[in-house]
């Protein structure tokens, strides 16, 4: 397609870029997947310095590459994927708080519905609604991939927000009650929202990473090495 390289990947070859990608925020942590469970590695530059890298796992094609964080930057880079790069899924895997007493530090999480107070979807799309669904095609398999691995997966409403820090330290138990929220994270909504648009797959797994009931945390370290179950349900999705 004439439309690559795009403003924020320099892949000149679309091919270089499998049909499924994995997407973290850390570029670290996808450094950490390419090295630790893909074989035949290539790499494929972002203009911002981020790598992409493309290999095999059991022997099926998947990819890697970061998304940056929050809503703007893992929309830019998941609508170039799909848009223009032919990218027919991206699994979202990364790093969650916890607003319930139901999820504990390194429990995995399958999103079923993001909600935000962000304006990302009705600005680009004109989607009014707080919730963005997931794929319910790409869930049902991800959940078979848990069980096929015999890793607890467990299912919920997460927050997308687009603040980290905040002068109101109870805010989370507002949306905990109003929309069901059980976890927060920052990037889901634009992600769901961006495969609705363009009639593509999209879900996301998430590691609880901290707890905003029990103040539990894992340390930076090991939220970019460590959080291997999401990983794993995750390759399973590889072409």
């Amino acid at each position: 397609m004439s439309n690559i390289p795009t403003p924020h990947n320099q892949c000149i070859d679309k091919n270089q870029i499998a049909k499924v990608v994995l997407m973290p925020g850390d570029p670290l942590r996808a450094k950490y997947i390419a090295d630790n469970f893909l074989t035949d590695v290539i790499c494929f530059n972002s203009v911002r310095g981020i790598l992409g890298y493309t290999g095999y796992y059991n022997k099926k094609r998947i990819s890697v590459m970061a998304s940056g964080m929050g809503m703007p930057s893992i929309g830019i880079y998941s609508y170039e994927l799909y848009s223009f790069y032919d990218v027919d899924t991206i699994i979202r895997i990364g790093s969650a708080g916890s607003y319930s007493e139901r999820l504990n530090v390194y429990d995995t999480i399958l999103v079923t519905k993001a909600f935000s107070e962000s304006s990302y979807a009705k600005v680009a799309f004109g989607y009014t609604s707080k919730f963005q669904k997931p794929s319910k095609l790409i869930n049902n398999k991800l959940i078979k991939s848990a069980k096929k691995l015999n890793i607890d997966l467990k299912e919920t409403v997460i927050h997308s927000s687009d603040v980290f820090y905040s002068s109101d330290n109870n805010h989370w138990l507002e949306l905990k009650e109003k929309y069901n929220a059980e976890a927060v994270e920052m990037e889901s909504f634009a992600l769901f929202a961006n495969a609705k648009h363009l009639n593509k797959n999209a879900a996301c797994l998430l590691t609880i990473s901290d707890s905003f009931v029990t103040h539990e945390e894992i340390s930076s370290e090991k939220r970019q090495n460590n959080l291997i179950n999401m990983i794993k349900i995750a390759l399973e999705l590889a072409e």
